[in-house]
């Protein structure tokens, strides 16, 4: 029973950074992979936290690994994460690997992130998780171990 828990737990982290992800993605206005503070803002009264122009400041500041002015996908996952009490993207990459993992080869199908997806309620076809697999796979053999999938994380 303690196996089933600790999976819903790491579901339930996954699908907090699916949809910080897909927050990013809405208000990332020119498609570009970096949010401005305006972007963040509206980001977060999406997520239903009002927040001051002060304090959307002091979030840049503190989530702006680079000081380019500028929150990278990465760096915006990074700091709600942790925010979040998620421990950051970079602790989540290892249990999210497991969740996706359901008959535990090490190794992610298509298959198997559409079982996850369908759990998690997210819609999406077989053919769609076939096709991120083989956008995720590097080496070509239809699958993705956990190297191509922290490359991808780590991307952002």
């Amino acid at each position: 029973m303690a196996q089933l828990g600790s999976h819903n737990n790491q579901t339930d982290a996954l699908s907090e950074a699916v949809h910080l992800m897909e927050a990013f993605r809405a208000f990332d206005a020119d498609n570009n992979g970096l949010i401005t503070g305006s972007e963040l803002g509206g980001i977060m009264a999406s997520l239903g936290h009002a927040v001051s122009e002060q304090e959307v400041r002091a979030m840049m500041q503190k989530g702006d690994a680079n000081k380019d002015g500028l929150l990278s996908m990465r760096e915006f996952l990074d700091m709600t994460t942790k925010d979040l009490g998620l421990g950051g993207i970079a602790s989540l990459l290892r249990p999210a690997f497991e969740a996706f993992d359901v008959n535990g080869d090490q190794v992610l199908s298509g298959e198997e992130l559409f079982e996850v997806l369908a759990n998690m309620e997210q819609g999406m076809s077989l053919e769609d998780c076939q096709a991120i697999i083989a956008s995720m796979d590097h080496d070509g053999d239809g699958l993705v171990s956990f190297e191509e999938f922290k490359a991808i994380i780590d991307s952002l």
